[in-house]
């Protein structure tokens, strides 16, 4: 019989790369409140720096590393430090990631295969460096910040539609792979999320009106609105907790209902 209890992530450690500010931040914060310790890495010390005060004023006590998840070198040193000084990671939430909106045949391979070193490898070498511990301990939890472009294409993004959907399978493979061991993984595809980067797609226009691409979503969602960062913090913590001990390669859209609406009929 599932409890409230099932829910707790009290006694857990909780890594979640990237997570200095936005929605790993906001991920973070929720599994915090749960009862995890929180584990947060960055590829500067002063971003690390900013994402610890950040975390401070939010009333709650991050371990912040300085880490490129692309160096696999690094990841291994990271994981063997945090297993030291913290504890052995029972979550770890891949959430580190960057796009670039380039139409494809004006990208070059080389900007493709930053957003999928990033988007996709650097989730790969951070799971791999994980689950050894998460098999001794006999528990693990991994959820993959997948994307509604995991499912859908659009123009000027091929690299990030490739790299999460890549990601998607990845995330269904570690659950094959690693399921007899008690390690669930699973993904969230956010939604379209207000963000500070995506603050220039909602400013109000000169004449007051709408941007076109804010009106685009909000026409394709039928919550009618941009979701907020915290929107994905009870997801988060329900695939962290015990409470999906038995939920596994499931990539849960969190996205006001885009996936569920082919949209309004043209007046």
């Amino acid at each position: 019989m599932t409890s409230m209890n099932d829910f707790s992530l009290q006694g857990k450690v909780a890594l979640v790369t990237g997570a200095s500010y936005g929605i790993g931040f906001a991920i973070a914060k929720a599994m915090a409140c749960a009862g995890a310790t929180i584990v947060f890495n960055d590829l500067k010390q002063e971003l690390v720096d900013k994402g610890v005060a950040a975390y401070k004023e939010a009333g709650i006590e991050a371990h912040g590393y300085v880490c490129n998840v692309c160096d696999e070198d690094a990841v291994n040193a990271m994981v063997a430090q945090i297993e030291k000084e913290v504890g052995v990671i029972d979550i770890l939430v891949n959430n580190a990631g960057i796009i670039k909106r380039i139409p494809m045949i004006e990208m070059s391979a080389k900007d493709f295969r930053q957003v999928i070193d990033v988007d996709l490898n650097a989730p790969f070498i951070v799971a791999k460096a994980v689950i050894p511990s998460m098999i001794k301990k006999g528990h693990g939890k991994i959820i993959n910040i997948c994307s509604m472009m995991s499912e859908f294409g659009r123009e000027t993004v091929s690299a990030y539609a490739a790299a999460k959907g890549g990601l998607k399978m990845l995330t269904r493979n570690i659950a094959s792979e690693y399921g007899e061991y008690n390690i669930q993984c699973n993904g969230i595809g956010p939604g379209y999320i207000a963000t500070p980067q995506t603050a220039p797609l909602r400013e109000v226009q000169p004449d007051g009106s709408r941007h076109p691409f804010d009106q685009f979503i909000i026409a394709k969602t039928p919550a009618g609105r941009w979701g907020e960062a915290e929107d994905l913090g009870g997801p988060a913590v329900f695939l962290a907790s015990d409470a999906s001990n038995f939920v596994n390669g499931l990539i849960l859209y969190v996205d006001g209902g885009i996936h569920a609406y082919i949209g309004k009929q043209p007046s």
